[in-house]
Parts: C-alpha cells; sequence; structure tokens
C-alpha cells in the first residue's frame, strides 16, 4: 500500500509502499478513502509532540470502509463505512476509565502518534473506538468531524449555558462548531489575525454575529470564549473578552507559553481550562447531531502525495475550512 511516512521529526513525510497491516482480534483492517490533516500533525511532523512511534504515518481524522473483521469484533461487517479519531485506546481499569473519562486514562495511545494513522491506504484499528459515519456524509465532508468536529463539541459543551462565545482562531474546527452553536441559538463573536482574510469570509458566510482581530475587544462582554489556534498569547486577550464568571477553553493540544497577566483578568470567578482529546461519548453524541443540524465540512482536498504540501499550506494560514487527503 501507498503510505506517507514521518522518518524523522522536522522533516518532509516520505511516500513509501509498505504491506497492508493485518487486523488483530479486536481490531478492524479499513481501507481508507479519506483522512483529515489536522494541526496536531503539524506538532508531529514539527517535533512540537515529543513521543511518536517512529517510523510513523500521521493521521487521526480517518473515514473509510471496513475491509476484514477481527475474530473477536461484534457489530460490524465488511463493506460498513466508519470513521477513526485521535483517541485509538485506553485501559478501561484505572478510575479515568471507569468513570468515562477514557480520555485522560495514563494508558491512552493515539492514532497517527503511538499507533499508525491514516495518511495511507489501509490501516487497522481498534473496534471499540471506531464510530460508524452517518450516511448524510460523503468520506471527504465526514473526516473533519472525526477531531476538529468531535473536540470541537467537547469544547463547546465546557461553556456550559453560554449564549455569547467567542472562537479564538477559525480554521477547520471553529467552521464545524459554529454551526453546531447557531443552531443552538448562541451568539458567536470570531477573532483571527487579519482583516478581511479569508477565514473572517468564511464565517461571515457561516453566521457569525460578530468578526474582528484577535488584537480588539468585541462589543460585548461574552460569556465564555474558546481557543482554536495555539498561540498562548490568546488567553490573556480571551480573558479580557468575558465578563465575570465567564469560561475560557484552551481546545488545542498543543500551545505555545501563555505570557504572565494580571491576577485582575482571572477574578471575578473566570474559569480557566483546557480540552483533553475524547471520549466515546463526544463521539457517539457529535455523530447524532451533526446531520440533524446538517453541519456542512468546507473541504480543501489533497490527493495523498500531496500530503507535505497540506501542512505546508495549514501551517502557513493558506487554508480556510478543512484540509482533507483523498485517499481513494
Amino acid at each position: 500500500m501507498r503510505a506517507m511516512v514521518l522518518i524523522k521529526p522536522g522533516e518532509p513525510l516520505q511516500l513509501m509502499q509498505l504491506p497492508i497491516p493485518q487486523p488483530e482480534a479486536h481490531q478492524l483492517l479499513i481501507k481508507i478513502e479519506a483522512c483529515g490533516v489536522c494541526r496536531t500533525d503539524l506538532h508531529i511532523r514539527d517535533g512540537e509532540l515529543t513521543q511518536p512511534s517512529l517510523p510513523l504515518i500521521l493521521g487521526h481524522q480517518i473515514v473509510g470502509i471496513v475491509e476484514e473483521v477481527g475474530q473477536a469484533v461484534a457489530g460490524y461487517q465488511k463493506g460498513k463505512r466508519v470513521g477513526i479519531p485521535w483517541l485509538g485506546g485506553c485501559c478501561d481499569k484505572c478510575s479515568y476509565c471507569l468513570a468515562g473519562n477514557e480520555n485522560l486514562c495514563e494508558h491512552a495511545i493515539f492514532t497517527g502518534y503511538q499507533v499508525q494513522g491514516g495518511y495511507a491506504e489501509y490501516c487497522v484499528a481498534s473496534a471499540d473506538f471506531c464510530f460508524p459515519i452517518p450516511s448524510e456524509y460523503s468520506p471527504l465532508e465526514a473526516a473533519p468531524l472525526l477531531c476538529g468536529g468531535l473536540i470541537g463539541y467537547r469544547a463547546l459543551r465546557m461553556t456550559g449555558e453560554a449564549k455569547s462565545i467567542g472562537f479564538y482562531g477559525f480554521g477547520s474546527s471553529a467552521h464545524l462548531l459554529i454551526q453546531v452553536a447557531n443552531f443552538q441559538g448562541k451568539k458567536v463573536y470570531v477573532f483571527t489575525r487579519q482583516k478581511e482574510d479569508e477565514a473572517q469570509q468564511l464565517a461571515k458566510q457561516l453566521g457569525a454575529y460578530w468578526i474582528g482581530t484577535s488584537e480588539e475587544l468585541p462589543p460585548d462582554e461574552l460569556e465564555a470564549a474558546i481557543i482554536f489556534a495555539p498561540d498562548g498569547k490568546l488567553v490573556p486577550a480571551a480573558l479580557k473578552s468575558v465578563g465575570k464568571g465567564g469560561k475560557v477553553i484552551c481546545a488545542g493540544i498543543h500551545m505555545s507559553d501563555i505570557p504572565s497577566f494580571p491576577y485582575d483578568l482571572l477574578y471575578g470567578e473566570r474559569e480557566l481550562r483546557s480540552v483533553t482529546n475524547l471520549t466515546r461519548r463526544d463521539g457517539k453524541e457529535f455523530l447524532a447531531l451533526a446531520p440533524k443540524i446538517p453541519i456542512h465540512s468546507h473541504v480543501n482536498a489533497y490527493p495523498l502525495e500531496q500530503a507535505n504540501r497540506a501542512l505546508d499550506d495549514l501551517k502557513e494560514g493558506k487554508i480556510s475550512g478543512s484540509v482533507v487527503l483523498q485517499i481513494d
């Protein structure tokens, strides 16, 4: 099979011919149709996430068709379309797992990081961590739902009953979550790096209540803010924008250092917290909700062999919406 492989962090992925993997008893063999390109993939390629299992096939927003079913798997048949997210496994025994917080498991493993991912024609995955894909979605449309959508949904749930929410950064995750927020009757204020860029244009098309740059204050105090961009300087900016009792949620797996800021920005029972991965509950809830809204993915498709270009375009801010590798 063809695969784009990371040999050494900081270097481009290499196109290689590899054997098709064989599923273990608890796994599915998936013929991949599409795989989303995530900013987390950038952090792995560039060496900012430091524990990859090398050589590594990146990619954790995988959509494909079940080709083979492991002997111990029930509930899946050959030919079914499934999605594979970032969380690839957990111990199911620790206090976190038993409480339904497997995203915090110390023994969790992650797709496209500790186990081989989806920048390839085939992969294997634990059946317990795969999701059926709603029939309303094509593979290209479904792929961004599996990370930007799922982890963004978890971040949005953390804002509770907030009706006015700031989105700092407007990429793959934010462009999906604004559709959920609008459906729920919330007002979304969008902050981007530059005025009148493609991200702002997409935010306007998707019904943002207000659009500005991250250096601006919104016209009204916000009840919550979600930081999608991996820039620690946005934390004090977001705290300035939320009122007393407001929440600031950091939705990324990696962020640059947060600069010091006066306690006054946190005072007033403001809350600052992070999102860590996702749970299977998040996946089931979000994928059931997505076609009811319905959520539409704004997709920029690249062939598998152009994975490096896709990553570079994402890093350089040339993309609005989601980036997806079209495998099949």
